[in-house]
């Protein structure tokens, strides 16, 4: 079995954070490990409170998994100060994990900062070129490149200008643009487009978080980084397409239909 960490913050209404992470590693077949980097009080409609993991715990965390367990890729998601950034930055450079999928996490849906302003630069200029693939959606490559992002064009500008801040691989989101939401991938050579149906549904938390864990999943798999991506956009599709419905607000996605559905349980899940 293959291990994969998660390196992020917690959500205590279980559909996105190192839960929905976890949830994607295990609906993969993988062995998930996790770091919490931050506690949130969160639910369906709001985040309400914040409370930060020391670095130094961070770091122990970290030391913890490398000292002991084969780590086959991680997936990066909430930072929120400059002090979680360096120490995370450090491990990664001590411990050269093969695959790392950096979600570069900065507002929540509900409009909450998970990143401090302060600390974008040191997202940037620290962990963006040590990971193998970062996942920014429209709202967070335009604080990131300065760039408005309203096309095909300006797309294409601003995924040049993260290369040239130093990412290896992007893979620019496009589900805040009208129309039908295009992601598109530069593979470092080429860029790749991947255009789905909008999914009428509000109930979408978690859906960043999901998807970079399900690319370091199929990268863990051994799937290149083309084929990892598309493994993991069909995986949030059918997740998206078959979302709970928990709280008043954006509930969950369902990290486990395909499962349930093969074993026979969606009658009983579904009362």
């Amino acid at each position: 079995m293959k291990n994969v960490l998660t390196i992020a913050g917690s959500d205590s209404s279980g559909g996105a954070g190192i839960q929905a992470d976890l949830k994607t590693f295990y609906a993969h077949g993988i062995y998930g490990l996790s770091v919490i980097t931050a506690v949130t009080a969160q639910n369906t409609q709001t985040i309400s409170d914040v409370q930060d993991v020391s670095p130094s715990i961070i770091g122990a965390q970290i030391d913890a998994i490398f000292d002991d367990i084969n780590v086959d890729a991680v997936k990066i998601g909430m930072l929120s100060n400059l002090d979680s950034i360096q120490v995370v930055a450090d491990r990664i450079k001590k411990y050269k994990p093969k695959n790392i999928v950096l979600d570069t996490v900065m507002v929540s849906k509900s409009g909450y900062n998970l990143l401090q302003p302060n600390a974008i630069e040191a997202l940037v200029r620290q962990l963006i070129p040590l990971a193998t693939l970062i996942t920014p959606n429209i709202p967070e490559a335009e604080l990131i490149t300065g760039i408005t992002i309203d096309d095909e064009a300006s797309a294409n500008m601003a995924i040049k200008k993260l290369i040239n801040l130093g990412a290896k691989n992007v893979l620019l989101k496009g589900g805040h643009l009208s129309g039908k939401p295009i992601d598109r991938l530069f593979d470092g050579m080429e860029t790749h487009s991947f255009c789905a149906e909008r999914i009428a549904t509000k109930n979408t938390h978690g859906t960043g978080c999901t998807l970079s864990s399900a690319i370091a999943s199929n990268l863990a798999l051994g799937y290149d980084l083309k084929n990892a991506c598309i493994n993991a956009k069909e995986y949030i599709t059918v997740a998206i397409e078959n979302s709970i419905e928990l709280g008043s607000g954006a509930g969950p996605i369902n990290h486990f239909y395909k499962l349930y559905k093969k074993a026979g349980m969606l009658n009983e899940i579904e009362k």
